[in-house]
């Protein structure tokens, strides 16, 4: 049996990322570059004014203030998206707004602020802004600087710099799909809620939770269905999820139970498995391979030990196929707020709520109930608190780590514990 290290790594070994296609500026968010982007413009493309004010000479202004206040004949207004008629010549000032080109000649912008607002004269009567308040041309980026290296992830502020520097589209790694099949005769879709409502069946919230989980770590998923506690029909569905996917997941079916057929319909499917079981609890009943070229993940069938598994070994494999630099979720170190108590002999997974301290380490408190059957308590909290085997009796105060889920997590390029 393989630590959760060994058999991350092994995963994460087996996977390159998805090939690179073209897409124009707006279809690229949350996509990750699959070569360095070079700036194809200058910015600023020309000097421009960083404040709304009056562009002069600073050797005419310099000498102005509140007792002394300087006198200039104002030649024209330049707003942005305007360009100069002419120079600047010396002894006179150029009305100009924020971003508006800087007429050759001038130096300085003073800000409206600190002049009488003239249209035609304009009064200044401080000099603090002498020599200041111009942008320089190519003061943020060059022609052929590099903007942005293979493996960014763009979001908002990455799309901005690349259609500021002169981009229409970019080359990104394509989003990878992710087929989910949920199998076991008690499950229902979400369509027939009322069969969970009477007590007579259960949903398959793993499918909508993995559903869920896959969007958010960029991929795009493909719902497979429920599948029947059928081998063979498992190992049909199997060969059709690795025809479309570029990943599949299955959940249930990898305990030693009668009705646990998943490595058998993997193998059935031509695939073949690399590891089954990690020393890990909630995930322990982990198992994977490969079907044709397509990895496959076999999820354990309880909603934890689904959602643990999946943060700590699906979404790598995703990030890896985004390609992404940085793929593995990282931990914390945080304070036991009480004693935690686990059975020892492998590492726990514990759900835990994390609350930051100011000049302190976080604190960690235990969300609710443990059993791989609670979903309550992973919903409520916001880390996984790892309880390595060598600390399955610690005392409130102990220095643990923990790993932040949702909007907190980070990713790094080591294993977390």
């Amino acid at each position: 049996m393989q630590t959760a290290a060994e058999a991350s790594a092994a995963l994460l070994a087996r996977v390159t990322p998805m090939p690179a296609v073209l897409l124009a500026l707006p279809d690229a968010h949350a996509h990750v570059l699959a070569e360095e982007a070079i700036a194809l413009a200058t910015l600023p493309p020309w000097p421009n004014a960083a404040m709304d004010g009056y562009a002069v000479r600073a050797a005419d202004v310099s000498a102005a203030s509140a007792a002394t206040p300087i006198a200039l004949p104002v030649f024209e207004t330049i707003a942005a998206g305007r360009f100069p008629s002419r120079a600047l010549e010396p002894g006179e000032a150029a009305r100009i707004m924020t971003g508006a080109p800087i007429p050759a000649g001038a130096d300085t912008v003073i800000r409206v602020e600190d002049t009488d607002g003239g249209v035609l004269h304009v009064t200044i009567h401080d000099a603090r802004d002498a020599g200041r308040n111009v942008r320089a041309a190519g003061e943020d980026v060059h022609v052929n600087d590099r903007l942005l290296a293979a493996g960014s992830w763009l979001g908002g502020a990455q799309l901005g710099l690349l259609a500021a520097a002169g981009a229409s589209e970019v080359r990104v790694h394509r989003r990878p799909r992710v087929a989910i099949l949920s199998s076991g005769d008690e499950l229902v879709p979400l369509s027939q809620v009322e069969e969970a409502r009477a007590g007579r069946k259960l949903v398959s919230s793993n499918s909508i939770a993995l559903m869920a989980l896959v969007r958010e770590a960029g991929a795009e998923p493909l719902d497979f269905g429920i599948v029947r506690d059928d081998p063979a029909d498992l190992a049909e569905r199997l060969r059709a999820a690795s025809a479309d996917a570029d990943l599949s997941l299955t959940t249930a079916g990898v305990s030693v139970g009668a009705f646990d057929y998943t490595r058998d319909a993997v193998q059935a499917a031509g695939g073949r498995i690399d590891f089954w079981k990690v020393k890990l609890r909630p995930g322990a009943m982990l198992g994977a391979g490969q079907i044709g070229d397509v990895p496959w993940l076999g999820l354990p069938g309880n909603p934890v030990s689904a959602v643990v598994t999946f943060e700590l070994f699906a979404h790598p494999i995703i990030r890896r196929m985004l390609g992404h630099a940085h793929c593995l979720p990282q931990s914390i170190e945080c304070e036991t707020a009480t004693s935690i108590r686990t059975a020892g002999g492998s590492t726990y997974l514990l759900r835990a709520i994390v609350t930051p301290r100011a000049g302190a380490r976080a604190l960690v408190s235990l969300a609710g109930g443990q059993g791989s059957h609670v979903q309550s308590a992973l919903a409520r909290g916001n880390a996984l608190l790892v309880v390595p085997a060598e600390a399955a009796r610690a005392d409130a105060g102990t220095v643990l780590r923990a790993i932040p889920l949702g909007e907190a997590r980070t990713f790094g390029p080591e294993f977390p514990f």
